[in-house]
């Protein structure tokens, strides 16, 4: 609306972006698992101990 629309983006630069989130979404997945697994994990920490 204001200014036009933004610049084209190069090819490298679409992938750099799809690189990224593609990253972004794999830590996600994996922080969701550790936290899912952490209970279960102190649990077994505090019963061998």
């Amino acid at each position: 609306m204001f200014g036009g629309p933004p610049p084209q983006l190069s090819a490298a630069e679409i992938r750099a972006q799809e690189d990224e989130a593609n990253l972004t979404m794999q830590k996600v997945i994996v922080g969701a698992v550790l936290l899912y697994l952490s209970p279960f994990a102190i649990d077994v920490v505090k019963k061998l101990v």
